[in-house]
Order: structure tokens, then C-alpha cells, then sequence
């Protein structure tokens, strides 16, 4: 494929990260011929910028935490400081091995690569400098970037975003991290265990606020316990910078001094300045709008993951580009379901859920019934020392619609929940499942044996 003038391709992709990525391998892999323009590098937000690089520092945080607390296991073993080039390497050492193996993949599928910024011109044509790339169909995955307030500039010094905290060359003495989502909480793990001292801003009343409230409190527990400072239900005012850091004003007229603001208010699609409105796609507040089999507007233009409204996980955005891929080759698959996705936040601990909250079940059921199940009971939660609790949210003699769980290593156990609840699983027929022994899983098998009515190691 040259341009344009050599034809049309099957499949143009508009954006190399988590869900262009996808549909571009799924396609090739259908027999459909593709070109997948991308202007950074391929794997996007979440290989570079995201998922990977922040997990690889929750695990050096984890390192960090076992050596602190290793006496308590019977191990003498002190921390002589963390180097943070080190950690870096490490970190992107990661992120390299993973993209040189997407871009070999991408190879061998016989898909063409694009550098460049790409703009949408026509419902069938994309532009990269000089070149016009035509293709029977578009999908449009820009991806999103870190967003801020109104009149909250980031000078990327003091005030930082996510991705500038991802390279910061040093611990922080202390921190204010504006906003309690799963960015801003996982952030503020990492720097409490590294020894800075954190303070969360959160507007609304709770940590995790998209999380069940019973989630959010044993977080809000959690983090209050290693010594980290919850300013909850807390409107920013302002952040005045000097030399040495940073003065944050709430409305409440408390002021936190610190040596860095992380700005961690959530992410804004990627839109602005690509051609999208001027070829007619329908926006909202820079989002494209799409159906529930993602098309938008423009019968051959569809978008997905974060550019769309909905859920922005990378895994979300991979069985959107699947399912994508599969509708335009022909095939009938089935739209995701936005309901039961898992979510994990990897913090210390972690936050785990798929499904309804409690709030959403009965606004949605009326009556539920719902178990809450303390790790305290669980024997693998004992020996790795850590609290949390695993919450069912059922209807009445129906399905689990709901699972919540708290804990170190809980992210791991959310496969098994959201099998129960995308199959609509009971809670008498999960609880005949056998969970092997000492497991953090056995959490699962005896919450559900309690709302079948026979519980085992709990007070029924």
C-alpha cells in the first residue's frame, strides 16, 4: 500500500494505543488489509504513559513495603534508599521488552505502520503530512491525555500531571495528590511507600468514589493507617508556587504546603485539531458519540476506548477493537457490556470490583441482598498480612450482579467474579465450586457460601 492513488485498504486506524492496536490485529488477522497511523509509539497511553510504567512502580513500592515490614515475617533487612534511575530503568526496561513485541507482531500481521499526526479529511480519508490514506473504513482510537481544572495551569515542576510524575527523578518529600481515583490513589501509594508524606484532595465524600462505599472506606482506612492524609469531600481552591514548592488553598480555607501538586482529576479524549467535526462526526465536550456497536454518525467512520463516552480501561479498549474488527469483517459479536468490566485500582491495598454497586443495584433491582466477607477470616490473607473484605451484591433468589473486593493481591481474583457475574451465576452454584487451600480465592467461595445460606468459616 502506497496512498491513496493505490487504492483503498479494508480497515484505516486512527491511533496505535490499547483499542487501535486490537482492532488493527484482529482485522489483519480476518484477512483484512490495514494501516494503523500513530503519532508517538505504538501501544499508546497505556503501554508508555500508563498501566505498565505505573504498575512497575506499585511493584518497586511493594519491594519497598515487604523490606520495611520484613521483621514482622522474621526477616532482618534494612533500606539503604531507593535509586530512583534504577527504578526508572527497571520501569522502562518493562515498557521496552512489551513494544518491541507489539511492533514485531504488528509486523508479522503485514500491517503498515504510519508515523505521523493523522487527520481525518473525509468519511473514508485520513491525512498524515504530505500522504492521504484511504480505507473502506475508518475507526478513529486517539486515546486521551491528562486533563486539569479551569484556570489550574500545570508548569510540569511543581504542578505536575501523571505523566510527568511517571519520570520525576526524585522522591518527593511530600505531595498533594488532587483527585482520589484509581490514578491519583495509586500514585499516592507509591510515594507513601517511598516515605513521602501524601495528602489527598477529593471532592466528593469518598476515595474511589465509582467504587461500592464499603470499598472506598476500607481503602479510606487503609490509607489513613500507613499515614496518609485524606481531605475528603474537599473543593480546590487555588496552588500558589514559590521556590521551594507549593501552597494548595481549598474552599474550606485549608491550606497544605508541599513540595509537589499531582493534578490526577481524570483524563479528556484526544479530539481537538484531528478533522472530526469538520467531516461532521457528532462530538460532545470533545467525546465522539457512537451506539452501542460503535459506530458513530458517518456509516464508515466508528470510534472507541477512551475517545468515546464510557469507561476509559485499557481492556475495555482491546474488546472494543476485537468486537470492532469482527462487526466489519462481516461477523456478529457481541457488543461489550459496560456493566461487568472489571476495575482494579493497585494500590497498597488493592480495590477490585465488576458489576453493580450496591447504590446502582437497588436504584436499578430495589431489593438486593448482599455479604460482606472479612479477609480477617481468610488463611492466605493472614499470612501475607493484609486486611480487606470481599462484598456480594445479589438479587433475591437470583443472580450475583455484583462483586467488590479489597486487599493485597484482590486484582488477581477478579477474573473468577466477573466469570460469575457476566454468566449470572448464583451464589449456590458458585458456592459448589472447590477453591483450592490456603488461597486469597477461598474469600470468594465463602462469601458465596454464605448467601447460599450455608456458611462455613462465618457467623451465618
Amino acid at each position: 500500500m502506497a496512498d491513496s492513488a493505490a487504492g483503498p485498504v479494508d480497515l484505516v486506524v486512527l491511533g496505535g494505543g490499547s483499542g487501535g492496536y486490537a482492532a488493527a490485529l484482529r482485522a489483519a488477522e480476518l484477512g483484512r488489509s490495514v494501516a494503523l497511523i500513530e503519532k508517538d509509539r505504538l501501544g499508546g497511553t497505556c503501554l508508555h504513559r500508563g498501566c505498565i510504567p505505573t504498575k512497575a512502580l506499585l511493584h518497586s513500592a511493594e519491594i519497598v513495603d515487604s523490606i520495611n515490614d520484613s521483621e514482622a515475617f522474621g526477616i532482618r533487612a534494612t533500606l539503604d534508599g531507593i535509586d530512583m534511575a534504577q527504578v526508572h530503568a527497571y520501569k522502562d526496561s518493562v515498557v521496552a521488552g512489551l513494544f518491541k513485541g507489539l511492533s514485531g507482531l504488528i509486523r508479522s500481521r503485514g500491517i503498515e505502520v504510519i508515523e505521523g499526526v493523522g487527520r481525518l479529511v473525509s468519511p473514508t480519508a485520513v491525512s498524515v503530512g504530505d500522504r492521504v490514506v484511504t480505507g473502506r473504513h475508518v475507526v478513529l482510537a486517539t486515546g486521551s491525555r491528562p486533563r486539569s481544572l479551569p484556570g489550574l495551569e500545570i508548569d510540569h515542576e511543581r504542578v505536575l500531571t501523571s505523566d510527568d510524575a511517571l519520570t520525576l527523578d526524585r522522591v518527593p518529600a511530600s505531595v498533594v495528590v488532587l483527585g482520589a481515583g484509581a490514578i491519583g490513589c495509586e500514585f499516592a501509594s507509591v510515594w507513601r511507600s517511598y516515605g513521602a508524606e501524601v495528602t489527598i484532595v477529593e471532592a466528593l465524600a469518598h476515595l474511589v468514589p465509582l467504587e461500592d462505599e464499603s470499598s472506598s472506606r476500607l481503602l479510606e482506612r487503609a490509607f489513613r493507617k500507613r499515614g496518609i492524609t485524606l481531605e475528603l469531600g474537599a473543593r480546590f481552591a487555588g496552588v500558589k508556587t514559590t521556590d521551594h514548592g507549593v501552597t494548595v488553598s481549598l474552599e474550606n480555607g485549608t491550606t497544605i504546603d508541599a513540595e509537589l501538586l499531582l493534578v490526577a482529576v481524570g483524563r479528556g479524549p484526544v479530539s481537538a485539531g484531528l478533522g472530526f467535526e469538520e467531516v461532521g462526526v457528532a462530538m460532545d465536550r470533545g467525546h465522539v458519540l457512537v451506539d452501542r456497536e460503535l459506530r458513530t454518525n458517518i456509516p464508515t467512520i466508528s470510534a472507541l476506548g477512551d475517545l468515546r463516552p464510557g469507561p476509559q480501561l485499557a481492556h475495555v479498549g482491546f474488546a472494543e477493537g476485537i468486537y470492532l474488527a469482527e462487526r466489519l469483517a462481516g461477523g456478529n459479536p457481541v457488543p461489550v457490556d459496560h456493566d461487568n468490566i472489571p476495575r482494579v485500582t493497585y494500590s497498597h491495598p488493592e480495590v477490585a470490583s465488576v458489576g453493580l454497586t450496591v447504590a446502582a443495584a437497588r436504584e436499578r433491582h430495589g431489593e438486593i441482598r448482599t455479604f460482606t466477607y472479612n479477609l480477617a477470616g481468610n488463611g492466605k490473607a493472614q499470612i501475607l498480612r493484609t486486611a480487606g473484605a470481599v462484598t456480594l451484591v445479589a438479587l433475591p433468589d437470583g443472580p450475583v450482579v455484583g462483586v467488590h473486593m479489597v486487599g493485597d493481591r484482590v486484582g488477581e481474583l477478579i477474573a473468577e467474579a466477573e466469570l460469575i457475574t457476566n454468566w449470572e451465576a448464583e451464589p449456590a452454584e458458585v458456592a459448589q465450586l472447590i477453591h483450592p487451600h490456603p488461597t486469597l480465592s477461598e474469600a470468594l467461595g465463602e462469601a458465596h457460601l454464605a448467601l447460599a445460606g450455608k456458611p462455613l468459616h462465618v457467623h451465618g
